[in-house]
């Protein structure tokens, strides 16, 4: 299993939120690229970098920090927050960024991102789920798309997608544990993909159970800025 700690990003400082609430901010660094070489340094491969700015936004906005990761570790990068035009894919692409979540877009014009599946290659984009009882949030979890998780990857199975992360928003932050029956449910239905738990993870024993119903890769965030789990111990469940 992918173990990704997360980075996320607000005014280009690395921050934590609890539920997607922006008013319930942390910030942990003020240089997320130093927070990325700690995680390089202790031997993870992975990271999941979001500009939280663009998510609200709807355009990526901290650019220089996602070049300062891509450029000074060795890091392979996916990257979610505010992407809604080919320039954007393309540019990411191009300062190194390996995989590209789409979320609120692939909600609401669904037929571009199907484009880029097939125009970038199935391994580049992401499928970014970020769910509550089921249903799809949108616009950094502001708003209820009304539609149904299953549903939407339903719709993008039959465009090629290949990788789906997907979020408890009720769970993210809290250090409450990972929603297991939402992945289980999921990886029933929709063996050929490849899923990605986030939200929720707290100890190593979740990582273990997630490792344990054989999903692809599992996010990590708060559990680490707040001590939770060691960056050693991170390294050697990969």
């Amino acid at each position: 299993m992918r173990i990704i700690p997360a980075i996320d990003i607000i005014d280009g400082k690395c921050v934590r939120l609890s539920q997607g609430d922006y008013s319930k901010k942390k910030i942990y660094n003020e240089r997320p690229v130093e927070v990325a070489k700690e995680f390089a340094d202790a031997g993870l491969r992975y990271v999941h970098v979001v500009d939280l700015d663009g998510a609200k936004a709807g355009k990526v906005v901290n650019w220089k920090v996602i070049e300062d990761i891509c450029e000074q570790t060795p890091l392979q990068v996916d990257f979610g927050g505010g992407v809604k035009k080919e320039e954007d894919v393309k540019g990411l692409l191009n300062l190194g960024v390996t995989q590209i979540n789409i979320g609120s877009l692939a909600v609401k014009k669904p037929e571009v991102v199907y484009k880029w599946i097939s125009q970038f290659g199935p391994t580049s984009i992401i499928l970014s789920a970020d769910v509550n009882n089921d249903k799809v949030a949108i616009e950094g979890w502001q708003a209820d798309s009304g539609i149904n998780i299953h549903e939407l990857i339903e719709n993008f199975l039959k465009n090629k997608l290949k990788f789906v992360t997907c979020t408890d928003i009720s769970k993210d932050g809290m250090l409450a544990g990972t929603n297991t029956d939402l992945y289980k449910a999921l990886m029933l239905r929709f063996p050929t993909i490849n899923f990605i738990a986030s939200g929720g993870v707290s100890s190593i024993d979740d990582l273990l159970l997630l490792k344990s119903q054989k999903l692809y890769g599992a996010i990590v965030g708060k559990a680490i800025y707040e001590g939770r789990i060691g960056l050693d111990e991170l390294s050697q469940l990969q």
